[in-house]
């Protein structure tokens, strides 16, 4: 057997131990260990939750790539392309992408018998991907979209549902301006949707694609646009590559010239925001990992400060230093490795508890989500760099603790 692996497996499990100071010393520089590594793994897995819960969240409302007219790309005022078949196909062959969806949007007014929002109606198909819909559904149902004919159904927000003091099942006028005259359309109210994100809940409806349409005077095959699905949003740049140079500057089959843009160029502020919550999880990892290491080694040399004596003896029967030293590295292991599993116990049992419990509540006014989202994530809860760390304290041991 390793002597120095048998010696400090000895002392470390001597709970006969009645030194007054190696036993606590050993109890504060595991409890240090542990209390880094669980802070480290619930911080990783806020950051991600909160990331891509909010990335989610956008995409949700705007996809992953949207492909449209580059008049409209390049003055904000909606032109409509002909999105047929041909090119519909050739959106759903491009490498990487996971759904193709058509959508147009138009502007107007919601009218109660006491009061009035401008709003944006966004009008689907019956191939749009409800599933974003559906999870942050709070009342009713999802209409069923359709892309051959308006049934007047409506999906407001929360939020537009409070300003106008609207329920499910009630009716409510829609009125739309043009250079002309002024339109008004009678909608029900099908379902009411919250996703805490103020920028879109405060304006955007969802109805049924012939209603913008043809309140906007254009042909049954012409749209706003397409809207694109990715199948790997780390792939996202190399997706968007691809569409660019099968879709940009082609034109349509009435010679409108295309464009696209990802879901990052249309917000540009919400994606440099979460980008900016990585340096947070830096330096929190930095702060956790010298913390960590400078209780262990705190309790490292008290330990070696008090088995003086047992170093003299060892070093009298002839004992190498070298052997000297690696024994209390391997006390060093015994105590990072007992660290880890009970820093791992806490750090994923407060995730697994958040994940099905949310006792963690936040304010959605400011977080943008009503419960602190933890996703646990194995291969970077984990992360090389952390094992990274915990070498070089025992480089830093075995190069300046010499007994």
């Amino acid at each position: 057997m390793n002597f120095p692996f048998f010696i400090a497996r000895r002392i470390y499990s001597d709970s006969g131990d009645h030194r007054k100071v190696s036993r606590p010393a050993i109890r504060i520089a595991t409890i240090g260990v542990a209390i880094g590594l669980a802070v480290m793994i619930i911080t990783v897995s806020v950051v991600l939750g909160f990331k891509h819960s909010i990335r989610d969240k956008a995409v949700g409302f705007g996809s992953h790539i949207q492909v449209e007219s580059f008049i409209s790309a390049q003055s904000g005022t909606p032109y409509p392309v002909c999105m047929d078949d041909s090119l519909m196909k050739v959106l759903k062959d491009i490498p990487g992408v996971r759904h193709v969806e058509r959508y147009a949007i138009i502007q107007g007014i919601l009218k109660t018998d006491s009061n009035f929002l401008g709003v944006v109606l966004k009008g689907v198909g019956e191939e749009y991907d409800t599933r974003f819909l559906r999870d942050n559904l709070i009342d009713g149902k999802i209409p069923a979209f359709s892309s051959k004919k308006s049934s007047y159904q409506l999906l407001i927000s929360k939020m537009i549902a409070n300003k106008l003091g609207l329920t499910v099942g009630d009716r409510v006028f829609a009125y739309f301006i043009s250079y002309d005259n002024v339109r008004a359309r009678k909608f029900t109210i099908a379902g009411i949707y919250e996703t805490n994100m103020r920028q879109f809940d405060q304006a955007l409806c969802f109805t049924d694609l012939p209603v913008p349409v043809k309140l906007n005077k254009w042909n049954d095959d012409e749209c706003n646009g397409a809207e694109l699905l990715v199948k790997d949003f780390s792939l996202l740049k190399a997706t968007s590559e691809q569409v660019i140079e099968r879709v940009n500057r082609h034109t349509d089959h009435n010679g409108e010239i295309l464009t696209s843009h990802t879901i990052q160029e249309s917000y540009p502020q919400i994606f440099s925001w979460l980008s900016l919550l990585d340096i947070n999880v830096w330096i929190i990892l930095a702060l956790m990992v010298c913390v960590a290491g400078f209780t262990m080694i705190s309790g490292l040399l008290i330990i070696i400060l008090e088995r003086t004596q047992m170093i003299g003896l060892l070093k009298a029967l002839g004992a190498r230093n070298k052997s000297v030293r690696h024994t209390f590295l391997w006390f060093a292991v015994f105590i990072v490795g007992q660290g880890l599993l009970w820093g791992n116990i806490i750090g994923i049992g407060i995730i697994l508890l958040q994940q099905h419990y949310g006792f963690i509540q936040l304010d959605p006014a400011n977080y943008y989500v009503s419960t602190a989202p933890m996703e646990l994530n194995i291969p970077l809860i984990i992360p090389k760099r952390l094992f990274g760390s915990f070498l070089l304290i025992f480089t830093f041991l075995n190069f300046y603790i010499v007994p």
